[in-house]
């Protein structure tokens, strides 16, 4: 099975990660690299990107009979935002929720564990076609 998992951050968050040492910034990534490598290795790894930050985004939306609107960020009525997904392909939703919570556990200032949260969410299948 499938299944996406969202790593959401905050405006307050993200201002904060640029206070890190260098070493924070290296163990954060250090720890994503590795799971990431570990989720390649047993093939479950379908996809992973960090995205970029709220105010390099861009939300459009249709309007009837005329051009779309479209609104560049920053967006400070946001409390959240997306800040990063992983496509898993997978046994079970425990094991998606084993994945999620170890990259939850990401350090961060000082080494502490984040506890980032990561939304679980399976990827819905088509329908099989009838014959």
């Amino acid at each position: 099975m499938k299944y996406m998992l969202l790593m959401s951050g905050t405006p307050e968050g993200w201002e904060a990660m640029g206070a890190w040492s260098p070493d924070d910034i290296q163990a954060h990534l250090d720890h994503m690299d590795v799971i990431e490598k570990e989720l390649t290795e047993s093939g479950e790894l379908v996809e992973g990107q960090g995205l970029a930050p709220p105010n390099q985004a861009t939300i459009v939306s249709a309007r009837p009979g005329g051009p779309p609107e479209v609104t560049d960020g920053p967006f400070p009525e946001a409390k959240e935002f997306l800040a990063g997904y992983w496509m898993v392909d997978c046994e079970s939703l425990e094991r998606a929720v084993e994945i999620a919570a170890r990259t939850s556990a990401a350090p961060g200032l000082g080494g502490a564990p984040m506890n980032m949260p990561i939304e679980v969410r399976e990827v819905m299948a088509a329908p099989a076609e009838e014959m």
